[in-house]
């Protein structure tokens, strides 16, 4: 296969996406809210020109004249081009617009409904959104349920019957255990939420993730209303979080949680940069983890399977408390171990315990396929979110904001995407099991806080290899098997027995 006849296509593909990310970043962190509008219309046009790319005469008469070839890489580069093009052709331009420009305005919109706890701001917007994603799912095609075609962009392939047996499998064991972890004596969290001025808290988190294996001189560390990773090609890799002054958690951990994403972009292999196995040519966005439930794993490895340990506070905890000698001075790392994995119910998904955290997630994907059949409408969603809060955590929000209008996701648009967070728990501990299983020196490297060993692991048998393998593809070559959910309830079950004594 000459890939000459494909390269300014690929390029052209590569800027724009870039681009977009470029656009995406600045619209998080730093643009006045009042450029909104006009920033949805920028990234409207630039994604209509990306698509325009992939539909276009000339780059489907460079792959009809392309030599066939045997070689897998080749044959791997023309499939995914010819599916992107066939899912584009299903979408009209305009509609992609109209989603860009609705997402533009709905961020802000979404932010200042947070910020004043009134869904009621933010209804509108979600209304038309919902009616595009609808509008999309019904041209992309699905088998069983319009939520297939949209989740399709974030997992490649994924059926709501997987979903619901996977969840179900879940709840069959996950459940009982969150019962009898609640009924047990709870350990003290009370210095969790003491004053953690976030200058010192900035300082701590860009330490820690420089020395787990993020590289800042191809990377930032930022402040955004809801934290996040993006990256522009493998050399400008970002990562956002927050920091709460009275809840150490909150930045700590998502601090970890956005780095483990950018270790996997820093760490693609350098040949496959200006290549389609760094981009979503789905959903059209600059990113090279092969799906976004592998993505998922990555962060949340990092910050549960390796942050939440004891082995790792025994190696950080002095240089936290010299960081916070009033708020942690008398506590003992032991303490501070228990505090961070206690399972309790709780109102925030991103601030939820490794326990109780699939539960939000459950939550959220039947809301979300209700929304795409019509079983749920947008102006029952505050009072629905309240009784499906009772009925799987037993807590009730007190107002919206800390309800429906939690996450980002829904006002940039991106319906589906939420299984993956569950997925990602699970091909985590799947991921860890073997990569200790494999080589010693990685559970005792953790002991010493070396973390390259479990770096250069994850990098030679994940990060690497971009978006060249589907999931499952990667799953078998990495760890010798598909998804199995028992690796990640095994680790919760061992986790929580010790941690609670039961």
């Amino acid at each position: 296969m000459n890939q000459n006849l494909l390269a300014p296509h690929v390029d052209a593909l590569t800027c724009l996406l870039n681009t977009i990310n470029q656009l995406n970043w600045d619209s998080s962190v730093n643009m006045p809210a009042s450029a909104s509008e006009a920033r949805g219309r920028q990234i409207g046009f630039l994604s209509g020109m990306a698509q325009d790319v992939l539909v276009s005469d000339a780059l489907s008469r460079a792959l009809s004249v392309m030599e066939s070839s045997s070689d897998p890489y080749a044959i791997q580069t023309r499939e995914t081009l010819e599916n992107a093009i066939a899912h584009h052709r299903k979408i009209p331009k305009a509609l992609l617009r109209e989603q860009s420009e609705l997402v533009g305005v709905a961020q802000p919109a979404w932010i200042a409904a947070r910020q004043k706890a009134d869904f009621g701001l933010f209804l509108p917007h979600l209304e038309k959104i919902v009616d595009v994603k609808r509008r999309m799912a019904d041209l992309i095609g699905y088998d069983a349920h319009p939520y297939e075609a949209l989740a399709h962009e974030y997992e490649p392939g994924i059926k709501v019957s997987f979903l619901n047996d996977f969840f179900e499998r879940l709840k069959v064991r996950q459940q009982p255990l969150i019962r009898k972890v609640h009924a047990a004596e709870r350990p003290r969290t009370d210095f969790l939420r003491r004053t953690f001025p976030a200058a010192k808290q900035r300082e701590f988190i860009a330490r820690l993730v420089k020395e787990i294996g993020y590289d800042f001189e191809r990377g930032r560390l930022d402040l955004s209303t809801h934290p996040f990773e993006i990256s522009m090609t493998r050399d400008d890799v970002r990562i956002t979080t927050r920091f709460n002054e009275n809840f150490i958690n909150s930045g700590l951990f998502g601090g970890l949680h956005e780095a483990g994403h950018a270790i996997y972009e820093q760490n693609v292999s350098p040949t496959l940069s200006g290549t389609v196995h760094v981009l979503d040519l789905i959903g059209l966005y600059a990113v090279a983890g092969t799906s976004y439930g592998v993505h998922e794993s990555q962060s949340r490895l990092w910050e549960n399977q390796v942050g939440r340990t004891l082995g790792f506070w025994n190696n950080h905890y002095a240089q936290l408390q010299q960081a916070f000698p009033d708020a942690l001075g008398d506590i003992d790392v032991q303490q501070f171990h228990r505090a961070i994995n206690a399972s309790q119910p709780s109102l925030i998904r991103v601030e939820a315990d490794e326990l109780t955290y699939d539960m939000h997630v459950m939550l959220r994907v039947e809301i979300e396929m209700g929304l795409l059949d019509g079983s749920i409408q947008v102006k029952d969603l505050p009072a629905l979110w309240a009784q499906k809060m009772s009925e799987y955590l037993g807590v009730t929000p007190p107002n919206d904001s800390v309800g429906p209008l939690q996450d980002i996701h829904w006002c940039k648009g991106l319906f589906g995407s939420f299984p993956t967070y569950t997925l990602g728990n699970a091909m985590a501990a799947q991921f860890m099991h073997t990569a200790k299983a494999s080589d010693p020196a990685i559970a005792q490297g953790l002991q010493k806080a070396n973390y390259a060993p479990l770096k250069n692991w994850l990098t030679t048998h994940v990060h690497q290899y971009g978006r060249i393998y589907t999931p499952s593809q990667l799953m078998e070559r990495s760890t010798g098997s598909v998804l199995r959910v028992d690796y990640y309830l095994d680790y919760l079950e061992e986790k929580y027995t010790s941690l609670y004594h039961l």
